[in-house]
């Protein structure tokens, strides 16, 4: 499952031998301020790496993970990918290591994954959940066309206290 063109980057499935660069963009603090407190290894590797190895289809329970690679370099930058949320409806999301944040990585492959959510997988419509404050994630969200539809109060422990999270479609 994977036909993405990109000029710049290149998208493959999660293998079992990008279990360090998995594990590395999960330990970063800074990448993961908005997104999970401090894990350790086994439960990075039990409970977000593994199950993202297992194939693919429309109706998963698990999420679709491609690496995102530079295509000058091979370099993985970050991970893509969607879980199918309800019937026609998937949640997107998207992980960039930080030195390669603000370069326009993370709206152009947004853009890429949608593209392969509608018109390959057939969804209607995508959706996208967001910790309160994370501005660069709202932004690429925005630029790629999404539009916040509400706010969840209180719904996600993060950092030590209850979180508002925002709903973009």
């Amino acid at each position: 499952m994977n036909p993405i063109y990109s000029s710049r980057l290149d998208y493959r499935s999660l293998s079992h031998t990008d279990w360090s660069f998995f594990l590395d963009l999960n330990l970063d603090r800074q990448v993961m301020l908005f997104i999970s407190d401090p894990l350790d290894e086994e439960t990075i590797r039990n409970h977000y790496f593994e199950p993202r190895l297992r194939p693919w289809h429309k109706g998963c329970k698990h999420w679709l993970c491609l690496v995102i690679s530079e295509k000058d370099t091979g370099k993985p930058i970050g991970v893509t990918g969607f879980i199918e949320r309800n019937d026609g409806i998937a949640e997107v999301g998207f992980i960039l290591k930080s030195e390669f944040q603000g370069r326009g990585y993370g709206r152009e492959s947004l853009k890429h994954i949608a593209q392969l959510a509608f018109n390959t997988c057939g969804y209607h419509k995508l959706v996208a959940t967001v910790t309160a404050g994370n501005e660069a994630s709202r932004r690429t969200l925005v630029s790629t066309g999404f539009e916040q539809e509400g706010t969840l109060r209180k719904s996600y422990y993060l950092n030590g206290c209850w979180q508002d999270d925002w709903l973009f479609g």
